[in-house]
């Protein structure tokens, strides 16, 4: 086959022709009969017995080209793409494919190629980063909430309130008839949850343990498609109401859930775990904004194709996850409301977010001449081997040593960026700007001149900016004693 034509386009576009010629079209062919004829039944022929000009004579000559063409078209573009040494990215697409009169075969491609950043600023880059205060306020919500996971539920002889938890049998009908899913038993409702669909939780509260109610309820109008905009009947027996038993805040309590003897103790932890948590979230936001302005900076075209290929990733990857907790991807889809191909949609914002970053750090690790060494590619599937639980050697055969090498270049290449980041306090919020400059200008210099009078006409000198080196660096993350207790 021979290679020509090649042609690079825009948005990372590359064309190219193929030519096979007579001899190994007509072996294509040849093979496509081969493989096709035990299914073709033939009038005076035992089935697969058939020869081919005899089937050619009832189907026409090019009754095998498709079979051949497919079979022909993957060793073609695999050609084009090692002959011109191209980084394909995205599925190709063979927009034609001409059989001549000598019988040669012309196919023509149309694929999209890893795109050439130009890189802009990518080092010593402004990025804003949360001031991190923890308040009494944040540390008595967190309390709160230790406090209901430690609660109890407890029967009651009353009728249901919002925040109880009903336990309800139930069975829904459109127009008298059961539709699937809609019937339980034994289920716990939390009241004022929105678990279920507006309408319901309201109508079972009020509602005592032994009592029967008809619910009339409107679906949605976004739920799925069986029952978008349906009006049904829900039948409803509450078998139980129970309410929410909280423990006392004190020290008892503190014991009980943790390491320390006195509530005080116990609370000077949680809000030094608030602190931690919240300083992880401060450096993850500022390396996300660091990230941002890289990108920016940046000029680069990413090939639809790219984009595509990554959403189909992350549609994947998500299906899997559904999976393991035991579900199918649909039906997880449906009880969101939405199907496959909107929720595919919508991950197309984070897919080109995704892809700009990958070309990125791309760009960094051949512009800064990453190198990975071998010993660092053992010790990644080693380290990987033990967060699996795996043998390393399983490790090895499901990734690639080129994998590895990407990961770690891309890694090191955003270490880059975010090792050389300054942080900056972030910008006032909307309110607070319009607050500062709604004062009238007398008023504001009165002010700057009484502080310059109480500070002895010193004026302060200009911050040092802070970088991430110095004010963000991460610490090993630890347990999270707030959690789970």
């Amino acid at each position: 086959m021979i290679v020509k034509n090649v042609e690079k386009k825009e948005k990372n576009l590359v064309s190219f022709v193929v030519e096979a010629d007579p001899q190994e079209f007509e072996s294509a062919v040849n093979s496509a009969y081969l493989k096709n004829k035990k299914n073709i039944a033939v009038p005076g022929f035992r089935k697969g017995k058939a020869p081919r000009m005899v089937i050619e004579g009832m189907y026409g000559a090019d009754v095998f080209y498709e079979d051949a063409i497919n079979d022909l078209a993957p060793k073609a573009f695999t050609q084009g793409v090692e002959q011109e040494s191209l980084h394909t990215v995205g599925a190709p697409t063979l927009t034609n494919a001409d059989v001549g009169d000598d019988k040669g075969l012309v196919m023509s491609f149309e694929t999209a190629v890893y795109p050439e950043a130009k890189l802009g600023q990518y080092l010593n880059l402004e990025a804003e980063r949360e001031n991190v205060d923890i308040t009494d306020a944040q540390v008595d919500a967190e309390m709160e909430a230790i406090r209901n996971r430690n609660s109890r539920l407890v029967t009651v002889d009353r009728p249901a309130k919002e925040g109880d938890t009903a336990v309800i049998d139930f069975e829904g009908f459109r127009d008298g008839v059961p539709f699937d899913g809609g019937k339980g038993d034994g289920f716990s409702l939390k009241l004022g949850s929105g678990q279920f669909v507006p309408g319901f939780e309201e109508q079972v509260v009020g509602m005592s343990a032994g009592e029967e109610k008809d619910l009339d309820i409107t679906f949605p109008e976004n739920y799925h498609a069986d029952l978008a905009g349906a009006a049904v009947v829900f039948h409803v027996k509450v078998q139980e109401v129970k309410e929410t038993e909280l423990p006392k805040l004190d020290d008892e309590f503190a014991k009980d859930v943790s390491e320390f003897d006195t509530l005080a103790e116990y609370r000077a932890s949680v809000k030094e775990n608030l602190t931690k948590a919240a300083e992880t979230r401060a450096d993850e936001g500022f390396r996300r904004n660091l990230m941002d302005k890289a990108i920016a900076n940046m000029e680069v075209d990413i090939p639809d194709a790219m984009v595509e290929e990554q959403m189909d990733n992350m549609v994947r990857d998500f299906g899997q996850n559904v999976a393991m907790q035991g579900m199918q991807m649909e039906q997880y889809l449906s009880m969101l409301g939405t199907d496959l191909k909107t929720f595919r949609e919508s991950s197309r914002p984070g897919a080109l977010i995704q892809c700009k970053t990958q070309v990125l750090l791309s760009a960094i690790a051949k512009a800064e001449d990453i190198q990975i060494s071998d010993e660092e590619v053992d010790a990644e599937y080693k380290s990987m081997a033990e967060r699996y639980g795996v043998e390393e050697e399983v490790v090895r055969k499901a990734i690639s040593v080129d994998s590895v090498k990407e990961e770690l270049s891309s890694n090191r290449a955003a270490d880059r960026i975010y090792s050389t980041g300054v942080a900056v306090a972030p910008a006032p919020k909307a309110e607070e700007a319009v607050e500062t400059e709604a004062q009238p200008k007398k008023a504001r210099k009165a002010a700057k001149k009484s502080a310059d009078e109480a500070a002895g006409e010193e004026k302060p000198k200009r911050a040092r900016k802070t970088t991430k080196k110095e004010s963000t660096e991460e610490k090993p993350a630890e347990k999270d004693e707030t959690q789970g207790e």
